[in-house]
């Protein structure tokens, strides 16, 4: 496929040309992982691996991979920063299984359905530590910045996200604010600190933040839609996890802000934690469909994969730049 930079691509995209360009890298980063996981308490890394290597795609330690690639940096230090990054992933896996009470991740039992909350919490901060730890032997007190700010902010829009539960007037601002910060976050970061390591000019550090920043957010889209159109198999989590949990992602409050005063009064009724059956989400289900609000949603993520792609346009046509183009078509096509 050529790299252009405002294509998405109508057949089905795929992570593969990105996992084959970055297999060697992400063995030595999984060896980094295996050997930062190490504890005298047994407990540390039974309940890390169980989520670390629970079937997820690793795509925000392939993005810093892939970045490395298209600005061809030889040196070494991006394996340890791509570990980091994994590690506050997993971290703040741990803490939303938490905060949600979700009891299924990409398939299989969260950890804090097997341990406890207490040591899921716990586990969280230990990979959180973990990721200083690499962060600050990789000796750029620029990457330090990056990577802590994005910790920060990823935090932050976790409490947004949490004080906007069941807030049935929440806005399309803010929960584009709260996905900016819970998730573009570290997708924009990771990509960034390849350009810092490979000490490139800012402006390709700020096209690959911008790379990194728009996929998260149609990712994210993208996840949000998702939980009204797939089953647990296809998401990696309990279909209507999101309508149970009261949580205003775009799908709802589109499907609100165009629905009926009926439909608006479920809608009330759902998000306040009174409507959770399943015949109340086959329900919301229908709503969401009626409204075009999933329909309008995915749109609103190839906006944003659009986005994605046009900022690494700058950058020359190479297998990484072409495997970094099929990634947000990926990303995009999930929910197809």
């Amino acid at each position: 496929m050529t790299a252009t930079a405002t294509r998405l691509a109508p057949s089905a995209p795929s992570l593969e040309p990105m996992v084959q360009l970055v297999s060697a890298d992400l063995d030595r980063v999984n060896q980094v992982i295996l050997d930062r996981m190490t504890s005298d308490i047994p407990l540390i890394p039974q309940l890390a691996g169980h989520l670390i290597a629970g079937g997820g795609k690793r795509m925000r330690p392939m993005l810093t991979l892939a970045s490395a690639l298209l600005l061809d940096y030889q040196g070494t230090h991006h394996h340890a920063l791509a570990a980091a990054v994994e590690f506050i992933h997993t971290a703040t896996l741990l803490h939303d299984d938490v905060v949600d009470g979700s009891d299924l991740r990409r398939g299989r039992r969260t950890a804090n359905i097997i341990w406890g909350n207490p040591a899921s919490v716990l586990v969280g901060d230990f990979l959180f530590s973990r990721s200083f730890q690499l962060m600050v032997e990789a000796g750029s007190l620029k990457v330090l910045d990056i990577l802590s700010n994005a910790s920060a902010i990823i935090a932050e829009g976790e409490v947004n996200q949490l004080t906007a539960a069941r807030q049935v007037t929440l806005t399309e601002d803010r929960y584009l604010t709260i996905i900016d910060a819970k998730t573009a976050a570290l997708f924009a970061a990771a990509c960034r600190i390849a350009a810092v390591v490979a000490e490139r000019p800012e402006a390709e550090e700020q096209a690959l933040d911008a790379y990194g920043r728009n996929l998260g957010i149609a990712f994210q889209l993208v996840d949000d839609a998702i939980d009204y159109v797939s089953d647990a198999g296809t998401m990696g989590k309990d279909a209507g996890d999101d309508f149970r949990e009261g949580k205003m992602t775009l799908p709802v409050i589109l499907a609100y802000a165009r629905g009926s005063e009926e439909d608006s009064r479920f809608w009330k009724d759902a998000v306040e934690g009174r409507r959770t059956s399943d015949e109340d989400f086959a329900h919301a289900i229908e709503l969401v469909r009626r409204t075009k609000a999933v329909d309008d949603t995915l749109a609103r993520a190839r906006h944003y994969g659009s986005l994605a792609i046009e900022a690494i346009a700058r950058f020359p046509a190479s297998p990484a730049k072409a495997a970094m183009v099929e990634a947000v078509e990926f990303a995009v096509a999930r929910a197809y």
